[in-house]
């Protein structure tokens, strides 16, 4: 979404504008929020003006932009530096901070000692720290389209030895809760997931031309985030899958921090409830620029 400004005389009109996708036809709808606002005014009206939009359009795909929205997002493209990257470093600095997000309780040395296998695993948390390095180098390798299969063969490299469903899609409903134990969401029913996955695969195939490419990692790591179509393991699939797309087209991988863990929950649940992917790639951006 986006906002529109329109002159008329001395007012300036302001809108906010989504388009979406029916059946390969490209609809437009527009809110009007006043005449010369502030900035105030239009982040106050904007809130509201988004929960109509999405109302109306609650069963549409939610990944389709219009032509106007990818230019105003390309902007954030500019802002990233490609230059010359220490795999060896990221792979145990994402290999790290990909499994902490999730709760490991393997620290950074001892992580880089198992990726340079200078100590053996011991437990579960161990060996997805060993499983997770194997599979962004994967990822760096592999020439594979983008298919349920890859994404299933990535689950099975990072969850071989700790989980029995390791390369499966779920056949259970899930809901993630936070630490009240409020649902903060609901992945898809099970019964959808296989639709949707291929889905989200083809609109890539048929997109990945058409997006720059941290706008279509973006979409295609928010979207499988939002199917959630593994038992266990989908944010370490999700932020794999993040970089498998940016390194397909020729960007430099991110790594998400743990402690912007916070910060990426929310830009999850923006995209969930509220369909903001301009939040995911202001977060992107902010990683790229840590060391």
């Amino acid at each position: 979404m986006f906002i529109e400004t329109r002159k008329q005389g001395k007012k300036t009109k302001y809108y906010l504008i989504h388009s979406y996708r029916i059946e390969n036809k490209i609809k437009r709808i527009s809110r009007y929020l006043g005449s010369n606002l502030n900035k105030k005014d239009i982040q106050r009206l904007k809130k509201r003006a988004k929960e109509l939009i999405l109302e109306q359009v609650k069963d549409k795909h939610p990944f389709d932009l219009s032509e106007a929205e990818i230019k105003e997002l390309k902007k954030y493209e500019k802002q990233i530096e490609i230059k010359h990257l220490d795999w060896k470093r990221f792979t145990r600095d994402f290999t790290y901070n990909t499994n902490a997000i999730e709760g490991s309780k393997v620290d950074y040395e001892v992580t880089k000692n198992l990726i340079e296998k200078k100590d053996e695993p011991e437990n579960y948390d161990e060996i997805e720290a060993v499983n997770v390095a194997k599979a962004i180098n994967f990822v760096k390798k592999t020439n594979e389209k983008l298919s349920i299969d890859l994404i299933k063969r990535l689950h099975f490299i990072c969850f071989k030895g700790t989980k029995i469903f390791a390369g499966k899609l779920r056949n259970i409903e899930v809901v993630i809760k936070n630490s009240l134990g409020i649902i903060v969401h609901r992945g898809a029913p099970f019964k959808e997931v296989e639709s949707l996955m291929k889905e989200l695969i083809q609109w890539y195939n048929e997109n990945e031309k058409k997006y720059p490419p941290l706008l279509l990692a973006s979409i295609v790591h928010n979207q499988f985030e939002k199917i959630h179509p593994f038992q266990d393991g989908n944010g370490r699939i999700g932020r794999l899958l993040l970089n498998y797309v940016l390194l397909k087209h020729n960007y430099p991988p991110i790594n998400i921090k743990v402690e912007d863990r916070r910060e990426y929950y929310e830009i999850l649940r923006r995209f969930d409830k509220e369909r903001d992917i301009e939040s995911t790639l202001k977060f992107l951006i902010s990683q790229y620029r840590k060391k």
